[in-house]
């Protein structure tokens, strides 16, 4: 079976939310099979359900000074960062058994780094959905389900300015510290670590990759961010 995967470049948090949401109903609806979007976005702090008031611990008007939007979200998980330089996978796919659909993707990202050369793990604990190196984080995951078909999904840190992570309570852990594949020591960039998460997700759900342009989807091209 094949799962049909688009690189849409750099867009918009709200956009690709609403983006996701319409496939999501087409899916639903069996206009279109089973899917994952590749892209990144410009500098924002995600707000999930579980985000609790002091994970932003200054006013949000603080950090749009700086260039980071604050949008909430209906994802599972806790706040988060995403920006330039950080790959983000939205598989829009029908999904079974929760934990191991989250378990399977965690899997995936494990395996696309280690065929970069960083050895990275999974951690037991809900406290601990994403992928760590060591004590480190380097990825994301956080999911919502509506009638069986998921959306949202995993951040990867690959070249990504790391800082912003340190002015917020990232994933709900007040220690947490965050790390990339670049600060561990990995040189390739997004466009190259995109190829290998592609092939891994898939791999790991038991998919065949098909590469598509946004067209192929029903939509346009989104305006560059």
């Amino acid at each position: 079976m094949d799962l049909l995967v688009c690189n849409l470049g750099t867009v918009e948090y709200g956009e690709a939310a609403a983006l996701q949401e319409r496939l999501r109903e087409r899916v639903i609806g069996g206009e279109l099979p089973d899917l994952m979007l590749l892209l990144e976005h410009p500098p924002v702090y995600t707000v999930g359900r579980r985000s609790d008031s002091d994970e932003l611990p200054l006013p949000e008007e603080h950090y749009k000074s700086l260039g980071i939007d604050v949008v909430r979200t209906p994802r599972g998980g806790k706040l988060t960062y995403h920006g330039p330089g950080q790959l983000v996978g939205y598989p829009i796919m029908h999904v079974a058994n929760v934990p191991g659909y989250i378990l399977t993707m965690e899997r995936a990202i494990v395996a696309a780094l280690g065929r970069a050369g960083i050895e990275a793990t999974t951690r037991l604990g809900h406290k601990h959905v994403g992928v760590w190196v060591g004590e480190r984080k380097i990825a994301s995951v956080g999911v919502h389900l509506s009638h069986g078909v998921s959306s949202h999904g995993f951040a990867v840190n690959v070249d990504n300015d790391l800082a912003p992570f340190d002015w917020v309570v990232a994933c709900g852990l007040p220690d947490v510290r965050m790390t990339s594949m670049a600060a561990e020591g990995a040189s390739e960039g997004v466009a190259c670590f995109r190829k290998r998460m592609g092939h891994a997700f898939c791999e790991a759900f038991g998919f065949r990759q098909r590469l598509v342009t946004p067209a192929r989807l029903g939509i346009e091209q989104p305006v560059p961010a």
